[in-house]
């Protein structure tokens, strides 16, 4: 199963939709987003992307909330379950607590993975190349004993995809 991960898009809706085009074309069944959508037209490019997505609200997503009923946007922590899998979801990395099997944040905008004591952590950095002058996010494709996270990036101009992968066994 693959599960493509965005944050902090803000309100660059453009970068946005180019990283949920190019994850597509990756297969993803799921799309997560872990907040700082910011604008709703940012929810509508994931309602558009024709894959079931779950996002959580950022710090930055205060004006979304009138919007909750009409898009599948979460209070943080999320927990949810996929595939057997266990999993939080959240925009600021407070509830970091290893107690579900894949722990996603947002907030820091940058990317970082790790695997350490049965748990994975994924934060897919920024979209919105806001802190740094790359747009980023990641795909996660869990395995039966494996998971391998895809780390996509590129400067915002460019129209090719740069890419690092992280191999856990489980």
């Amino acid at each position: 199963m693959k599960i493509a991960i965005l944050s902090d898009s803000h309100k660059k809706t453009k970068l946005m939709q180019d990283a949920i085009d190019m994850l597509k074309e990756k297969n993803p069944k799921y799309i997560i987003h872990a907040g700082d959508l910011e604008i709703k037209e940012n929810l509508e490019i994931l309602k558009k992307s024709k894959i079931t997505y779950i996002s959580v609200f950022g710090n930055n997503d205060y004006n979304l909330v009138q919007h909750q009923n009409d898009y599948n946007i979460h209070k943080e922590p999320y927990y949810f379950k996929m595939a057997e899998l266990t999993f939080k979801l959240m925009h600021i990395p407070y509830y970091m607590t290893p107690d579900t099997n894949i722990i996603i944040s947002g907030h820091t905008h940058m990317f970082e993975t790790q695997y350490i004591n049965d748990t994975l952590y994924i934060n897919p950095g920024e979209i919105c190349a806001r802190n740094k002058n790359l747009t980023e996010c990641a795909l996660l494709e869990i395995k039966e004993k494996q998971y391998k996270v895809e780390y996509f990036y590129k400067k915002p101009e460019e129209k090719q995809w740069k890419k690092k992968e992280y191999i856990y066994e489980k």
